[in-house]
Protein backbone atom coordinates (compact mmCIF):
# COMPACT_ATOMS: atom_id res chain seq x y z
CA UNK A 1 0.00 0.00 0.00
CA UNK A 2 3.09 2.52 0.76
CA UNK A 3 4.86 1.83 -2.63
CA UNK A 4 1.14 2.52 -4.19
CA UNK A 5 0.82 5.98 -2.19
CA UNK A 6 4.60 7.03 -3.09
CA UNK A 7 3.73 6.47 -6.62
CA UNK A 8 0.83 8.85 -6.22
CA UNK A 9 3.02 11.18 -4.64
CA UNK A 10 5.44 11.35 -7.20
CA UNK A 11 3.09 11.95 -9.44
CA UNK A 12 2.89 8.25 -11.21
CA UNK A 13 -0.48 7.35 -10.31
CA UNK A 14 -2.30 4.32 -10.90
CA UNK A 15 -5.04 4.69 -13.66
CA UNK A 16 -8.63 3.83 -11.99
CA UNK A 17 -11.27 4.84 -14.35
CA UNK A 18 -14.80 5.81 -12.20
CA UNK A 19 -17.73 4.77 -14.76
CA UNK A 20 -20.84 6.51 -12.64
CA UNK A 21 -23.54 7.03 -14.79
CA UNK A 22 -25.09 10.89 -14.26
CA UNK A 23 -22.42 11.35 -11.32
CA UNK A 24 -20.24 13.75 -13.10
CA UNK A 25 -20.69 17.30 -11.46
CA UNK A 26 -20.36 20.65 -13.46
CA UNK A 27 -20.49 22.59 -10.13
CA UNK A 28 -20.07 22.32 -6.39
CA UNK A 29 -23.31 23.24 -5.64
CA UNK A 30 -24.37 19.47 -7.39
CA UNK A 31 -22.57 18.04 -4.24
CA UNK A 32 -22.77 18.68 -0.68
CA UNK A 33 -19.92 20.75 0.20
CA UNK A 34 -20.75 20.64 3.94
CA UNK A 35 -19.52 17.10 4.43
CA UNK A 36 -16.01 17.33 2.53
CA UNK A 37 -15.40 20.76 4.23
CA UNK A 38 -15.84 19.78 7.36
CA UNK A 39 -13.61 16.92 7.53
CA UNK A 40 -10.40 17.50 9.92
CA UNK A 41 -7.80 17.72 8.26
CA UNK A 42 -5.72 16.16 11.51
CA UNK A 43 -7.59 13.21 11.32
CA UNK A 44 -6.36 12.63 7.42
CA UNK A 45 -2.95 12.99 8.51
CA UNK A 46 -2.66 10.93 11.38
CA UNK A 47 -4.48 8.04 9.14
CA UNK A 48 -1.71 8.71 5.92
CA UNK A 49 1.10 9.06 8.31
CA UNK A 50 0.86 5.69 9.23
CA UNK A 51 1.90 4.79 5.55
CA UNK A 52 3.67 7.64 4.22
CA UNK A 53 5.04 9.90 7.44
CA UNK A 54 6.51 13.13 6.35
CA UNK A 55 3.04 13.86 4.35
CA UNK A 56 1.42 17.00 4.65
CA UNK A 57 -2.05 17.78 3.92
CA UNK A 58 -2.56 21.18 2.07
CA UNK A 59 -6.63 21.23 1.40
CA UNK A 60 -9.63 19.33 1.55
CA UNK A 61 -12.67 19.80 -0.47
CA UNK A 62 -15.12 18.22 -3.26
CA UNK A 63 -14.18 15.76 -5.96
CA UNK A 64 -15.34 15.72 -9.08
CA UNK A 65 -17.33 12.64 -8.24
CA UNK A 66 -20.45 13.35 -6.10
CA UNK A 67 -20.11 11.67 -2.82
CA UNK A 68 -16.18 11.73 -2.65
CA UNK A 69 -13.35 14.23 -0.90
CA UNK A 70 -10.25 15.46 -3.08
CA UNK A 71 -7.52 15.70 -0.54
CA UNK A 72 -4.59 17.73 -1.85
CA UNK A 73 -1.14 16.73 -0.19
CA UNK A 74 2.45 16.81 -0.17
CA UNK A 75 5.35 14.57 0.32
CA UNK A 76 9.02 15.04 -0.80
CA UNK A 77 8.65 18.43 -2.67
CA UNK A 78 5.89 17.61 -4.80
CA UNK A 79 2.06 17.74 -4.48
CA UNK A 80 -0.53 15.60 -5.51
CA UNK A 81 -4.00 14.06 -5.10
CA UNK A 82 -5.85 11.11 -3.15
CA UNK A 83 -9.41 10.73 -2.67
CA UNK A 84 -11.55 9.54 0.58
CA UNK A 85 -15.30 9.38 1.57
CA UNK A 86 -16.92 11.79 4.08
CA UNK A 87 -16.39 8.84 6.77
CA UNK A 88 -12.97 8.32 6.04
CA UNK A 89 -12.84 4.69 5.69
CA UNK A 90 -11.49 4.98 2.25
CA UNK A 91 -8.57 5.91 0.53
CA UNK A 92 -8.81 6.15 -3.17
CA UNK A 93 -5.61 6.05 -5.35
CA UNK A 94 -5.18 7.18 -9.27
CA UNK A 95 -6.92 9.24 -11.66
CA UNK A 96 -10.78 10.29 -12.12
CA UNK A 97 -10.97 10.69 -15.99
CA UNK A 98 -14.49 12.51 -17.65
CA UNK A 99 -14.94 10.39 -20.10
CA UNK A 100 -16.83 12.92 -22.49
CA UNK A 101 -14.10 14.89 -22.87
CA UNK A 102 -11.19 12.44 -22.34
CA UNK A 103 -10.18 14.48 -19.78
CA UNK A 104 -7.73 13.68 -16.84
CA UNK A 105 -8.83 15.38 -14.21
CA UNK A 106 -6.74 14.53 -11.38
CA UNK A 107 -3.70 15.49 -13.76
CA UNK A 108 -5.48 18.62 -14.05
CA UNK A 109 -5.14 19.52 -10.69
CA UNK A 110 -1.83 18.01 -9.91
CA UNK A 111 -0.60 20.19 -12.76
CA UNK A 112 -2.36 23.03 -10.79
CA UNK A 113 -0.87 21.97 -8.05
CA UNK A 114 2.64 21.62 -8.97
CA UNK A 115 2.51 25.20 -11.07
CA UNK A 116 6.09 26.67 -11.25
CA UNK A 117 7.07 30.34 -10.85
CA UNK A 118 8.46 30.79 -14.28
CA UNK A 119 10.39 34.33 -12.88
CA UNK A 120 12.12 32.07 -11.06
CA UNK A 121 14.15 30.48 -14.55
CA UNK A 122 16.48 33.41 -15.53
CA UNK A 123 16.26 33.41 -19.47
CA UNK A 124 19.27 35.40 -20.37
CA UNK A 125 21.48 32.74 -20.96
CA UNK A 126 19.23 30.29 -22.64
CA UNK A 127 19.58 28.71 -25.61
CA UNK A 128 16.53 29.95 -27.92
CA UNK A 129 14.98 27.85 -30.14
CA UNK A 130 12.38 30.16 -32.70
CA UNK A 131 11.61 34.14 -32.09
CA UNK A 132 13.24 34.92 -29.12
CA UNK A 133 10.44 37.69 -29.04
CA UNK A 134 8.22 35.00 -29.09
CA UNK A 135 4.30 36.02 -27.60
CA UNK A 136 4.82 32.25 -25.92
CA UNK A 137 8.11 31.11 -24.07
CA UNK A 138 8.42 27.57 -23.06
CA UNK A 139 11.51 26.81 -21.10
CA UNK A 140 12.93 23.70 -21.69
CA UNK A 141 15.42 21.78 -19.54
CA UNK A 142 17.64 19.30 -21.53
CA UNK A 143 20.57 17.34 -21.62
CA UNK A 144 22.93 16.85 -24.59
CA UNK A 145 22.93 12.75 -23.52
CA UNK A 146 19.47 12.26 -22.74
CA UNK A 147 17.62 10.54 -25.67
CA UNK A 148 13.98 11.56 -25.08
CA UNK A 149 15.70 15.13 -25.28
CA UNK A 150 16.64 14.35 -28.21
CA UNK A 151 13.64 13.09 -29.79
CA UNK A 152 11.89 16.16 -28.27
CA UNK A 153 13.95 18.71 -29.79
CA UNK A 154 12.76 17.27 -33.04
CA UNK A 155 9.29 18.18 -31.99
CA UNK A 156 10.12 21.42 -30.60
CA UNK A 157 11.76 22.20 -34.29
CA UNK A 158 8.09 21.06 -36.13
CA UNK A 159 6.62 23.43 -33.26
CA UNK A 160 8.08 26.64 -34.46
CA UNK A 161 7.78 25.61 -38.20
CA UNK A 162 3.97 25.40 -37.28
CA UNK A 163 3.98 28.47 -34.83
CA UNK A 164 6.11 31.45 -35.28
CA UNK A 165 4.39 32.86 -31.85
CA UNK A 166 6.03 29.61 -29.68
CA UNK A 167 9.47 29.84 -28.74
CA UNK A 168 11.60 27.19 -26.84
CA UNK A 169 14.26 28.60 -23.92
CA UNK A 170 16.94 25.31 -23.17
CA UNK A 171 18.62 25.37 -20.25
CA UNK A 172 20.77 22.85 -19.97
CA UNK A 173 20.51 20.25 -17.17
CA UNK A 174 23.08 17.19 -17.23
CA UNK A 175 22.14 14.52 -15.39
CA UNK A 176 25.03 12.94 -12.81
CA UNK A 177 24.75 9.17 -14.38
CA UNK A 178 25.27 10.45 -18.30
CA UNK A 179 29.15 10.76 -17.26
CA UNK A 180 29.74 12.93 -20.88
CA UNK A 181 27.12 15.41 -20.54
CA UNK A 182 28.10 17.90 -18.25
CA UNK A 183 31.54 18.38 -20.68
CA UNK A 184 29.20 18.64 -23.45
CA UNK A 185 26.94 21.32 -21.80
CA UNK A 186 29.90 23.29 -20.84
CA UNK A 187 30.97 23.22 -24.66
CA UNK A 188 27.48 24.50 -25.54
CA UNK A 189 26.78 27.18 -23.03
CA UNK A 190 30.26 28.69 -23.85
CA UNK A 191 29.04 28.83 -27.60
CA UNK A 192 25.54 29.81 -27.03
CA UNK A 193 25.25 27.67 -29.65
CA UNK A 194 21.55 25.82 -30.97
CA UNK A 195 23.59 23.43 -33.71
CA UNK A 196 26.34 22.16 -30.97
CA UNK A 197 23.27 20.99 -29.01
CA UNK A 198 22.23 19.38 -32.13
CA UNK A 199 25.33 17.72 -32.85
CA UNK A 200 25.34 16.55 -29.32
CA UNK A 201 21.80 15.06 -30.03
CA UNK A 202 23.44 13.65 -33.11
CA UNK A 203 26.17 11.95 -31.19
CA UNK A 204 28.75 13.70 -33.18
CA UNK A 205 31.63 14.94 -30.93
CA UNK A 206 32.09 18.57 -29.67
CA UNK A 207 35.37 20.61 -29.16
CA UNK A 208 36.50 21.36 -26.10
CA UNK A 209 34.55 24.20 -24.01
CA UNK A 210 36.30 27.68 -24.57
CA UNK A 211 35.54 29.10 -21.42
CA UNK A 212 34.77 28.82 -17.60
CA UNK A 213 31.43 29.12 -16.42
CA UNK A 214 28.90 28.65 -13.31
CA UNK A 215 25.78 28.58 -15.48
CA UNK A 216 25.83 24.65 -15.51
CA UNK A 217 26.03 24.30 -11.97
CA UNK A 218 23.53 27.05 -11.23
CA UNK A 219 21.18 25.00 -13.72
CA UNK A 220 21.42 22.45 -11.91
CA UNK A 221 21.05 24.10 -8.50
CA UNK A 222 17.50 25.51 -10.09
CA UNK A 223 16.54 22.19 -11.12
CA UNK A 224 16.32 20.70 -7.28
CA UNK A 225 14.91 24.06 -6.31
CA UNK A 226 12.13 23.71 -8.71
CA UNK A 227 11.47 19.97 -8.12
CA UNK A 228 12.87 18.57 -11.37
CA UNK A 229 14.18 15.05 -11.07
CA UNK A 230 15.02 14.05 -14.33
CA UNK A 231 15.14 15.13 -18.36
CA UNK A 232 13.48 16.79 -20.78
CA UNK A 233 10.83 18.63 -18.06
CA UNK A 234 9.55 21.46 -20.19
CA UNK A 235 7.84 24.41 -17.93
CA UNK A 236 5.36 25.75 -19.73
CA UNK A 237 4.24 29.81 -20.02
CA UNK A 238 1.36 29.47 -16.76
CA UNK A 239 4.19 27.33 -14.77
CA UNK A 240 2.85 23.54 -15.25
CA UNK A 241 5.08 21.58 -15.67
CA UNK A 242 5.25 18.09 -17.91
CA UNK A 243 7.70 15.66 -17.76
CA UNK A 244 9.28 13.99 -20.64
CA UNK A 245 8.65 13.66 -24.12
CA UNK A 246 5.47 14.83 -25.96
CA UNK A 247 5.05 15.53 -30.10
CA UNK A 248 4.55 18.62 -31.62
CA UNK A 249 0.62 18.43 -31.69
CA UNK A 250 0.65 17.46 -28.23
CA UNK A 251 3.17 20.43 -27.08
CA UNK A 252 0.82 23.04 -28.79
CA UNK A 253 -2.30 21.54 -27.36
CA UNK A 254 -0.85 22.28 -23.60
CA UNK A 255 0.38 25.87 -24.78
CA UNK A 256 -3.15 26.49 -26.09
CA UNK A 257 -4.63 25.31 -23.38
CA UNK A 258 -2.54 27.18 -20.78
CA UNK A 259 -2.70 30.57 -22.52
Amino acid sequence: MRKYLTGIFILIPLLILFIFSNTYCSSASDQNPSQCSQINKDEILNLLKELVPDVKILEVGDAPIKGFCEIALETKGRKGIVYTDPSKKYIILGSILEISTKTNLTQERVSDLNRLDVSQVPLDNAIVLGDKEAKHRVIVFSDPDCPYCSKLHEEMKKVVQKRNDIAFFIKLYPLSFHKDAYGKSKSIVCEKSLALLEDAYAKKSLREAKCETTELDENIELAKKLGLRGTPAIILPNGNLISGYKDADSIISLIDKAS
